[in-house]
């Protein structure tokens, strides 16, 4: 299975902003520190903040921070949020199934089964947990550090 660049990135946005909890950011810092692309990620933040799990704040003085604990967080939830329902295969997506063998076919339970795992691993662990290293974390994203 593999992660859209816009789940990537929110996660990433959500990483930064734990690291930074002490105030606002801007989404041109974030995207100066990761090398992406600022009107990307000014989607990312907006779906995040639609989402609850950001505030955002327009104006001078304003930015983006977490709106919730990074321990009430949960990395599970926030995938599926920015991924939306999985459709591995043709015949998880019942409106354009076009598939033959689908009445047949075993293929979608053990792929159903290995996404029902994969989640369930990511519904293990919050944002807060994604912080462990988080002296290396900030030392590697400060913005200070990328301005010196």
């Amino acid at each position: 299975m593999q992660l859209t660049y816009y789940t990537d990135y929110s996660l990433r946005v959500l990483m930064y902003l734990a690291v930074h909890p002490d105030r606002l950011v801007s989404v041109p810092e974030i995207a100066d520190r990761y090398g992406i692309s600022r009107n990307h990620l000014v989607k990312v933040v907006h779906n995040l903040a639609r989402g609850g799990y950001i505030k955002s704040y327009r104006g001078k003085g304003g930015g983006i921070e977490l709106a919730r604990d990074p321990a009430k967080i949960n990395i599970g939830e926030v995938v599926r949020y920015t991924e939306g329902p999985p459709k591995l295969v043709e015949c998880f997506d019942a409106e354009r199934n076009r598939c033959v063998i689908t009445n047949a076919c075993g293929l979608a339970e053990v792929i159903a089964e290995a996404c029902d795992n994969f989640f369930a691993t990511l519904d293990r662990y919050t944002l807060a947990d994604l912080l462990k290293r988080r002296a290396r974390l900030a030392k590697i994203l400060s913005v200070s550090a990328g301005l010196d």
